[in-house]
């Protein structure tokens, strides 16, 4: 991560499973400041991935994708639930816009995607005077690249080699981004 140009929007990008959202719960978790926003978690059964839940930073969680959902939103094999996204995740994000001094995006990428209401909260939260600290899938598409491409964007490949450096790093980074953390 350069020293050069703090920008307000810092993105993780990097494989399924390298560990950015755990790097972005553990520098949340150092600050002592109202977040706002929403991550994704992964669900299991009998060691198996069968989908996806998105929940909300201040509480509250729906069903983000399932295996087994029939939804004429699919993403591979998982049927997309774009109702909870929206109730859940577009929501966070305007709730984190009335108030939070910091936004989670954890995730960006293809399951997202599926609601023009999601595209709309995300740029509105990155418009906006509040930092946004997120993920961001590494695939190629019209709105992703778009946010790659902002000027006030930052995006940091993880990597099994830089994960341990970037956890250290990312705290510090929103830490000046948003003017101290209390």
């Amino acid at each position: 991560m350069s020293a050069r140009v703090m920008k307000k929007n810092l993105f993780l990008t990097g494989a399924p499973g390298i560990g950015k959202t755990t790097i972005i719960q553990a520098a949340v978790g150092e600050l002592e400041i109202d977040v706002g926003g929403f991550y994704t978690s992964e669900v299991r059964r009998d060691g198996k991935r069968i989908g996806f839940d998105i929940v909300d930073m201040r509480g509250g969680s729906g069903i983000l994708a399932r295996v087994d959902l029939k939804s004429p939103y699919r993403v591979g094999k998982y049927g997309v639930n774009r109702a909870d996204l929206e109730r859940v995740g577009v929501r966070a994000l305007e709730r984190g816009l009335a108030g939070s001094r910091l936004i989670v995006m954890d995730e960006i990428g293809r399951m997202e995607l599926c609601s023009e209401s999601f595209q709309e909260a995300a740029v509105h939260a990155l418009d906006s005077g509040i930092p946004v600290l997120g993920t961001i899938q590494d695939r190629s598409n019209a709105f992703l690249d778009a946010v790659r491409a902002r000027d006030d964007v930052e995006v940091v490949r993880l990597t099994r080699g830089n994960r341990n450096t970037v956890r250290l790093v990312v705290a510090d980074r929103l830490k000046a981004i948003i003017g101290g953390g209390s």
